[in-house]
């Protein structure tokens, strides 16, 4: 019987509250304001400058303050014009409805064109917002041009406790002196193999700031960068299962732990007596080349033609050059023929010397892989290696793997690093 889980619901954010006190602090400026102006539109622009990071939130303050702007000028004009031809020429109503037509609607004209002058297109949206409200809704108005100070008056409160609101926190201690490595598979990803926007939100924040924060992988670097890309990683991550340090922002390899010739070719004698195929891993000037073997089975086929489309992997079907120092061995085969290949590996020897592991492929129902590294490439020496080059001492793990990390993440719960991480760092 399939089981069934229920839906994890997000949680209730900072922004969601920020922007409830936002909306409060609106009624509060309108108790002293009385009737000369309207909340609503205050509100308004409180909740758009209410944005998940702060350049955004400045960005969007800008935009606002410059579209009302634009747009109260022009409806200042209008109102002018429209009323000052409807008294002086005492028009029939239905030739003040098409001059007021004509004329708003051949301002709209200058007011669009004003903010790609100035270079600010962003803000022609709320410039035309700010100018329909005047000079649609308010143009009969007895005191039409008192409502043209009012409107820009509201949406200026609104932008001002928006920004306020956002940007507001209570200090704290940050601790920047801590290295935080997270896994990356059933710990921040979900079953998607993404991350939520609950954690990129949270965890850009923080990395905003000045969190140490990296990731420890058995994913090779191009596989990472997907599910990532949205976050500000600053520092090194821990791929390839600690065989390589990877500078994400720069496309560089800080470090690599390649097995040696000897024991390569030990590997590459079992393989071809066997005729298995293999994708031997190899970095050269920070380009990650692939050499492999003719496929024998439909699923390598596939693996192939669905990887190869990645700029940050290059495959070549040819054997493996002589002198050529390999970062690991993958093979990929069913599960039961998998465990025959280790078992075989294991039986001659191999496991004494490098490091080899099988585990099933998710991607691939019914596969299994085996990994083959060096001894030494392990995520622990990478990460003591990783630590003397930041000059940290203290570290905090993250993984799925009871006994292996210091804070261990049930399967399916991905906002779990994050929370732990703001109580840590914050």
């Amino acid at each position: 019987m399939k089981k069934h889980t229920l839906p994890v619901l997000p949680p209730i954010g900072m922004r969601i509250i920020k922007s409830a006190i936002a909306v409060a602090l609106c009624y509060v400026i309108q108790l002293f304001r009385g009737d000369s102006g309207i909340v609503f539109y205050s509100q308004l622009s409180a909740l758009w400058c209410m944005q998940s990071y702060i350049s955004t939130t400045k960005k969007n303050a800008i935009q606002r303050t410059i579209g009302t702007i634009l747009g109260a000028l022009l409806g200042l004009i209008v109102l002018l014009i429209v009323n000052f031809t409807h008294k002086t020429f005492n028009l029939s109503e239905l030739q003040y409805y098409t001059l007021k037509s004509v004329v708003i609607s051949v301002a709209i004209i200058p007011l669009l064109w004003l903010t790609v002058v100035l270079k600010k297109k962003q803000a022609s949206y709320f410039s035309c917002v700010v100018f329909l409200s005047i000079v649609v809704i308010h143009l009969a108005d007895e005191n039409c041009y008192f409502f043209v100070w009012n409107r820009f008056l509201d949406t200026m409160i609104g932008i001002v406790i928006g920004v306020f609101v956002n940007l507001f926190h209570l200090p704290r201690k940050q601790h920047k002196e801590i290295l935080f490595i997270s896994g990356l598979d059933d710990t921040l990803l979900n079953s998607d193999y993404h991350l939520n926007d609950y954690c990129k939100v949270e965890l850009n924040r923080m990395l905003d700031k000045g969190l140490n924060f990296t990731l420890s992988t058995m994913r090779p670097p191009a596989s990472l960068m997907e599910p990532m890309k949205d976050i500000r990683l600053k520092l090194p991550v821990i791929a390839m299962d600690g065989a390589v340090l990877y500078d994400t922002q720069k496309k560089h390899y800080l470090a690599k732990i390649e097995m040696s010739l000897e024991n390569r070719n030990k590997v590459l004698s079992i393989l071809d007596s066997q005729h298995l195929t293999y994708f031997a891993n190899v970095v050269i000037d920070d380009t990650l080349l692939i050499y492999y073997t003719a496929p024998d089975d439909a699923v390598q086929t596939k693996l192939i033609e669905e990887l190869r489309v990645s700029p940050y992997r290059n495959y070549i079907r040819r054997p493996l050059p002589e002198n050529e120092n390999v970062v690991y061995f993958m093979l990929i085969y069913p599960s039961s023929k998998t465990q025959e290949i280790y078992d075989s590996l294991v039986s001659q020897g191999i496991s004494q010397i490098l490091k080899v592991i099988t585990y099933p492929s998710k991607d691939y129902p019914g596969y299994s892989y085996i990994k083959i590294f060096d001894k030494s490439a392990t995520r622990q020496n990478m990460i003591e290696y990783f630590k003397r080059q930041l000059g940290v001492s203290q570290t905090v793990t993250f993984g799925t793997i009871p006994g292996l990390y210091d804070y261990v993440v049930p399967e399916g719960n991905t906002n779990k690093v994050v929370h732990i991480l703001k109580k840590l760092f914050e």
